[in-house]
């Protein structure tokens, strides 16, 4: 058995007919519906062919997310999270390069990593081989005056944990933002890159071994294992091409505003909502939310 859950502000009793129809006419074998939160959230049961669900209903309704997955194991043990451009609203290395008066240099080539048109290590060399000489105080004032959570954030977190499940930030940014971040969002590890810093400023170069793609991997296993979990328990949600392979080895892997070869790679899509989506996901109505 397997659900499809329709996420959506003004999400109406038609609409959610509408849906039972296109999964009918899809071969789906469609079964009960079910309000997760009512005009919010709902829960559409059906037999077979996800692949087919997912494709009939993605896009069917206006600013609506549609998450499609087995109905058993459906509530997540272990969130495997990016941090920049997910849990955060911005890129940390291109708003640092701001104060250097590169943004537009360092936005660019991040970008181009992101969509996976470079290497990950190698562009993060060159990024941070530009901010050479970026006093060390710019890291505080940029996390103060740019960093913003991501809408959900908290809910998505204080909530899996508050019910049992493990939450690791992984990113290839920078400790000196993630450290930070991770401990007012509410994660339980923080795992990132480790600027070197020098007579007060920036020296160019990140600590070795680089956080990258095969990090976030190794970290989704590695915990997994520790935590004697099957694949079908973990999430792993992120927007760039270096979250794609932890995306594509979680039981629900979630591609949140992401970059078009992570969005057409990964299992869930979130194009619309905020990270709380992520709770709907799991079957988790709003009055269950842990506060934020």
């Amino acid at each position: 058995m397997f659900i499809a859950t329709l996420i959506t502000e003004g999400l109406t009793a038609g609409q959610l007919s509408e849906a039972g129809d296109r999964l009918a006419a899809a071969g789906c074998a469609p079964g009960a519906s079910r309000w997760i939160d009512a005009g919010r959230a709902a829960d559409l049961e059906f037999v077979q062919h996800p692949d087919a669900a997912r494709a009939a209903l993605e896009g069917a309704f206006p600013a609506c997310d549609v998450a499609v997955q087995p109905m058993a194991g459906r509530e997540k043990k272990l969130l495997v999270a990016d941090m920049d451009s997910t849990m955060i609203t911005v890129e940390c290395i291109d708003e640092l390069a701001d104060y250097a008066g590169i943004k537009p240099q360092i936005a660019e080539v991040t970008e181009r990593a992101m969509r996976g048109e470079l290497d990950f290590g190698a562009a993060l060399d060159a990024r941070v081989a530009l901010l050479k000489g970026l006093p060390e105080g710019a890291i505080a004032q940029c996390l103060a005056e740019r960093v913003q959570l991501m809408p959900g954030a908290k809910a998505l977190v204080r909530t899996m944990r508050a019910r049992g499940a493990t939450c690791v930030l992984v990113s290839g940014g920078f400790t000196r933002f993630a450290e930070p971040v991770g401990a007012e969002i509410g994660f339980h590890r923080v795992i990132a890159n480790r600027l070197v810093i020098a007579d007060g400023a920036l020296d160019g170069t990140v600590e070795r071994p680089i956080v990258d793609s095969n990090t976030k991997l190794e970290t989704l296993v590695a915990v997994r294992g520790e935590l004697g979990l099957a694949v079908d328990g973990t999430l792993a949600v992120g927007d760039g091409a270096n979250d794609l392979a932890m995306i594509r080895a979680a039981g629900l892997g979630v591609a949140y505003h992401a970059k078009p070869i992570v969005a057409a790679a990964a299992g869930v899509r979130i194009d619309h909502g905020d990270l709380s989506a992520l709770l709907y996901a799991q079957g988790i109505a709003a009055k269950d939310w842990a506060e934020s």
